[in-house]
């Protein structure tokens, strides 16, 4: 083996394998769509966006967009595509958008959309199979195949019925949402407190793991939220240490603000690439890119966190403790999400309530984090 060939990177490789150091096809996001969908390419798009060749883009949103459209025209009509496309692009897709408010889309959103439509179209084909549409639909017709062994996202299917309603697609039908009425998962005060210690004072533990960690136990952080922190959300100020989570940002108490600290000075992206600096506090294995909502995820069980669970506990105690306006603006949470968490913690919830609402703040004048019993 010459030198030449040992010196060469899988990067180098799969570049001349597809053409791109030849010429043979141009540098642009639209010439890698062309090429099989693989771990190789979307590397070689990693790397040319972190080094400034290609511009960043949503890769989630393109994924999904080219999902949305295989979805549409798999229905049989016209029709029906014509339904689906508007209810693709101007509901789930046009809403997905504004809540993202300019950032990346998760992998979740991805999921939970293309859900929502695979619903409609499930629904959709059963209408077809019947000869019926949405319009001549009865509601006696759909309660029918509500209750039909083969039916599948009816939740999700529940959401098309009542957008058609709106858009005067659909009439006289009826599918009433889901009450949410509380938390479903099981809380474990005990079991959070004492993993939160361990994650505080186990040092054989890594520091991001033990961070990210804390950010759920106590702060009812999703994975998805997470992943997607950068260094400039911790804020230190005259000896201050700070997180944006939310439009307000939330002291964090001292054993928690080193572990911050030390993160933000030690974080190291896996994929290093010519020592490109990475804005992301939990940095990927791809260069310029966060490490994935299902890697984050991951990395919490193994630390024994059952992530449901663990959040709603959490949300739950805040919830108990904080007004929803505040509790919406530190956390980055819809209000109408922190009115109903206010509402649970406030009504059947409430002995329990009691119970932690007598716990203490989150740090005591030494700075350790603990409960009070």
């Amino acid at each position: 083996m010459d030198a030449s060939s040992s010196s060469t990177t899988p990067t180098t490789r799969s570049n001349e394998r597809y053409g791109l150091g030849s010429g043979r096809r141009p540098l642009t996001h639209e010439a890698l769509d062309g090429l099989p969908e693989g771990k190789a390419v979307e590397h070689i798009r990693s790397v040319l966006v972190a080094i400034g060749v290609l511009p960043k883009r949503d890769e989630q949103m393109v994924r999904l967009e080219r999902r949305v459209k295989d979805l549409v025209t798999s229905h049989a009509t016209a029709e029906g595509q014509r339904i689906l496309h508007r209810y693709a692009t101007w509901h789930l897709l046009r809403r997905l958008r504004r809540r993202s408010r300019g950032m990346d889309i998760t992998h979740t959103q991805l999921t939970v959309t293309r859900q929502h439509l695979r619903a409609a179209v499930h629904l959709l084909n059963w209408l077809e199979d019947q000869s019926f549409t949405l319009a001549t639909c009865s509601q006696r017709d759909l309660e029918r195949w509500m209750t039909s062994n083969d039916v599948r996202h009816r939740r999700e299917a529940g959401h098309f019925v009542r957008c058609a309603l709106s858009q005067k697609i659909a009439r006289d039908l009826s599918f009433p949402a889901v009450r949410w009425n509380g938390p479903s998962q099981p809380m474990d005060d005990e079991a959070r407190w004492a993993t939160a210690r361990r994650l505080l004072h186990d040092d054989s533990l890594k520091t991001e793991d033990r961070l990210a960690g804390l950010l759920l136990l106590l702060y009812a952080q999703w994975p998805a939220a997470i992943s997607r922190l950068t260094v400039d959300h911790i804020e230190e100020t005259d000896g201050v240490v700070r997180i944006r989570l939310g439009a307000v940002p939330v002291e964090l108490p001292a054993p928690v603000a080193k572990l911050a600290l030390q993160q933000v000075g030690a974080r190291r992206s896996h994929a290093v690439l010519a020592r490109t600096d990475s804005p992301w506090l939990f940095p990927g294995g791809q260069p310029g890119r966060p490490i994935s909502v299902w890697a984050m995820g991951e990395r919490l069980r193994k630390l024994g966190i059952r992530l449901a669970e663990a959040r709603s506990t959490a949300l739950f105690q805040l919830a108990t403790e904080l007004p929803a306006a505040i509790l919406a603006r530190a956390l980055g949470m819809d209000i109408t999400v922190a009115v109903k968490w206010q509402r649970a913690a406030a009504g059947d919830w409430a002995a329990y309530a009691a119970e932690i609402s007598r716990r203490a703040n989150l740090s005591d004048p030494q700075g350790e984090v603990h409960d009070r019993r």
